[in-house]
């Protein structure tokens, strides 16, 4: 708290402090965190520095925001990779930034994130909550809008030379979208591929930290061009009557991020 207090006068511009004040955040209690650790002031000082990042760094495009409503339930499903979670950074700060209509997505991150001393609390001090169905289900029920990367670990730690090949998807976000009514905004991200690329996974190493993975990559984020692409609304009603049915579907989701992943790699004139 400390920090924070000295950190928010020194380096929140008024401009940011106004964008995150109008963004919905649901019920902060008294001690000013939410249910899930979401704190206004952390979210602003963290806004700064993702802005520059954002717009300097990865020089993001962002297209097709326009299909990420501005209230109600929404799944926002995109392709997974990095080896760290900035797609799901970048993705959430696009739909915060983007002016009229702007909201908070929250992301769901991976269990492991939690046990990293200072990550995991700061992770959901700006909107992160980790990745469990029920969390989900109850923050559908309030209308938030929810960042899901289905690959999970088998996208972020995948190889260098499985780039833009997407991974076997979870299905709970599909069973999630229908069981509480719940539209689906597709998100095809390019270039956080090359922002860490992975030549290969240590395992051993992997192992004795407790980690999911350990690749061999940079050791900071590499300056690639960073392309995201969100696209129309998916609807599926709760009326699958198999798994099979439910993976059906699982696959039309796939399909579309594949398209808007391929939309965006055409867009791209460089990598950096």
């Amino acid at each position: 708290m400390r920090i924070r207090q000295y950190l928010k006068p020194r380096t929140v511009s008024r401009e940011v402090e106004s964008i995150v004040d109008r963004l919905p955040m649901g019920n902060i209690g008294s001690l000013g965190y939410d249910p899930w650790g979401l704190n206004p002031d952390t979210a602003k000082i963290t806004f700064m520095a993702v802005r520059w990042l954002y717009e300097n760094y990865f020089r993001v495009q962002a297209h097709g925001l326009e299909n990420v409503a501005a209230s109600g339930r929404l799944l926002i499903v995109g392709n997974h990779s990095g080896q760290l979670p900035m797609d799901g950074v970048l993705v959430s700060f696009a739909v915060a930034n983007k002016g009229e209509g702007a909201r908070l997505p929250r992301s769901m991150i991976e269990r492991w994130f939690p046990s990293v001393p200072f990550l995991g609390n700061w992770m959901n001090s700006v909107g992160g909550v980790i990745g469990d169905p029920k969390n989900c289900a109850k923050m559908l029920e309030r209308e938030e809008a929810i960042a899901v990367f289905p690959e999970g670990v088998r996208g972020s730690g995948k190889p260098y030379r499985l780039r833009y090949q997407l991974q076997r998807f979870g299905h709970g976000f599909m069973h999630l979208a229908m069981e509480h009514d719940t539209p689906i905004v597709p998100v095809g991200v390019v270039g956080c591929e090359e922002t860490m690329p992975s030549l290969v996974n240590i395992r051993p190493l992997a192992k004795m930290l407790g980690m999911p993975y350990f690749p061999l990559s940079p050791l900071v984020p590499l300056p690639a061009r960073v392309i995201l692409n969100f696209g129309k609304p998916m609807h599926f009603p709760n009326d699958a009557t198999s798994e099979r049915d439910v993976e059906w579907r699982v696959e039309e989701v796939k399909d579309a991020i594949r398209d808007l992943i391929d939309t965006g790699i055409a867009q791209r004139k460089s990598i950096f």
